[in-house]
């Protein structure tokens, strides 16, 4: 099976759940997620329309015109006013045998821009960012060097930005894609920065290279096709990133405990790829709905074994070692648990409080057998809850 380069996208959904495991090692291996849900009968409600796409890509086109003078008028006005006017910029040939031959073109690129001076652009540049121990490729739409050195990752983004304002989660979650972009351009200048002083032909007061933690995010303005722009701090969201990332487990120790001919294809037998699946060990949540091909899937297995993880992080995290839905009705009734355990007496407490409730509501509706039996239905459920 041809094998699916892991994208900016992917590694921020992945490092907002660094315990999964499943999704660490299928990522890491380039499997086609969507194609294996659907082989396992939980298809994935991701995708992009045609229309979308190419109402994307005619918009892109459109920033990038006459050498990204657009593009770069608006990096000048919203990141680097005092600087000079990007009037004669430079947009350098990035094509080479590979991805670590871009990623190679793109670093030299880079450190060439830097010690010319003035305005340059990279138009879909190639990054390379280590991830749980294993090269990932990365190419964001374009990155800007200013005239001081310093690099910009610039996300082009089809949604609109309404009266300068655009929808918070799409910019959200444009910021958390840059962030990825953000680091793996952190790592080409700490590469270059040690190997310039090497160099016998490095001008002289040439400036550092230097990574913005301002992105520039170009979106179309209002219901039109011209472009307008915001710059967005990703600080928050690159340290987020950092950490989580450095938490994900090395690809070869899950691969380790695998057993001999796991296989992910999803031409397998439907029994066989469920197992296959399920020997990679996942942390479910509701967010990964949001974030991940396979949600559907881990959801119904989740459900399955009444996993409180189906319930919420903030959930199970407040749970403690009660892992499943049975525990945790069991230590609310009084039926198991350590009532020292503050979960557990926490669980008793609003059980009790419950009960007491539902007393004085079946004494308004006058003591109906159908409505105490609807009460204690009720009283479980909310337990559960």
């Amino acid at each position: 099976m041809p094998a699916r380069a892991l994208d900016a996208r992917a590694l921020a959904a992945l490092a907002a759940n660094p315990g999964c495991r499943r999704r660490a090692i299928l990522d890491g291996a380039g499997v086609d997620k969507a194609a294996l849900a659907d082989a396992l009968g939980s298809p994935s409600a991701f995708g992009q329309s045609q229309f979308a796409f190419m109402r994307g890509n005619a918009f892109e086109a459109r920033v990038k015109a006459d050498g990204g003078a657009e593009l770069l008028r608006l990096a000048h006005q919203r990141l680097d006013p005092g600087a000079e006017p990007p009037r004669q910029a430079r947009v350098p040939d990035l094509t080479a045998a590979g991805p670590e031959g871009r990623a190679e073109r793109t670093a030299m690129a880079l450190r060439e821009a830097t010690a010319a001076g003035g305005w340059t652009l990279l138009d879909h540049p190639m990054l390379a960012l280590e991830v749980a121990g294993s090269p990932a490729y990365l190419e964001p739409d374009a990155v800007a060097v200013h005239p001081d050195g310093s690099w910009t990752v610039v996300e082009i983004k089809s949604f609109p930005m309404l009266d300068g304002s655009a929808d918070p989660a799409k910019v959200g979650a444009a910021a958390r894609q840059a962030a990825v972009y953000v680091l793996a351009l952190e790592d080409v200048a700490a590469r270059i920065a040690r190997d310039v002083p090497a160099q016998d032909d490095a001008p002289d007061g040439a400036p550092a290279p230097r990574v913005r933690h301002r992105v520039l995010l170009v979106c179309p303005k209002d219901f039109s096709n011209l472009p307008t722009a915001s710059a967005v701090d990703v600080r928050k969201q690159r340290a987020v990133t950092a950490r989580q990332l450095a938490r994900l487990t090395r690809i070869q120790d899950i691969a380790d405990t695998l057993p001999e001919g796991v296989c992910f294809s999803p031409e397998l037998p439907a029994e066989e790829l469920t197992a296959a699946v399920e020997a990679v060990p996942a942390t479910y949540a509701p967010e990964c709905l949001a974030a991940c091909e396979l949600a559907f899937h881990c959801r119904a297995h989740s459900r399955a074994q009444g996993a409180v993880t189906a319930l919420g992080r903030s959930v199970r995290a407040e749970l403690g070692g009660l892992t499943t839905v049975e525990d945790v009705l069991a230590a609310a009734h009084g039926e198991a648990g350590d009532p020292d355990d503050p979960a557990v007496a926490a669980l008793r407490r609003a059980a009790r409080l419950r009960a007491e409730a539902l007393s004085g509501h079946q004494d308004a509706l006058g003591g109906h057998p159908a409505h105490r039996d609807h009460a204690h239905g009720d009283h479980r459920e909310a337990v559960c809850r």
